[in-house]
């Protein structure tokens, strides 16, 4: 796992026309689904989409988000915020079930770039309205998919200056 870690990286690239198939989608998503939330609430839903005019035009209203012109698919995460014991905690859970896609992604060997959606209002409403997401749901990240086209350099390291042991 350790090994994963360390080698994710975020692909701005990917090989065009490689698609990511239902199966690999399904692992990525089961595997998002494993995520810890609150008081086990899972307050997430997913969109899976692989329709190339679709993923064009989340490269075309996010102005993060123009791998997505590449990438094979794409998953975004809407966040359902919870009352009760576990308010305000959905960040976090849709967070955790984000990482849990990257990682996976990685075993996979493919690539992956998340970008944020919430709370950029502008991005909520354009990401909501294109997908059709109503009611109390959030739009809370697009995570482009597929097959890497480039090898970043990775940009993470053991910082033990910001580490305080007691």
């Amino acid at each position: 796992m350790l090994k994963t870690i360390k080698s994710r990286r975020s692909i701005r690239k990917f090989k065009v026309g490689q698609r990511v198939s239902e199966e690999q989608l399904n692992v990525l998503l089961e595997a998002s689904m494993f995520a810890p939330s609150a008081c086990n609430t899972r307050p997430w839903e997913f969109i899976a989409i692989t329709k190339r005019e679709v993923l064009d035009e989340i490269a075309r209203i996010h102005p993060y988000a123009k791998m997505c012109e590449t990438a094979g698919a794409a998953i975004v995460i809407s966040a359902i915020p919870q009352e009760g014991i576990a308010e305000g905690y959905y960040p976090q859970d849709c967070g955790a079930a984000a990482q849990n896609i990257l990682l996976a992604a990685q075993e996979l060997g493919l690539g992956t770039c998340w970008c944020g959606v919430y709370p950029r209002e502008e991005r909520v409403t354009s990401f909501a309205k294109l997908l059709n997401i109503g009611g109390n749901q959030i739009p809370f990240c697009v995570i482009a998919v597929g097959v890497p086209d480039e090898s970043p350099e990775a940009r993470g390291f053991f910082e033990k200056g910001k580490v305080t042991y007691i």
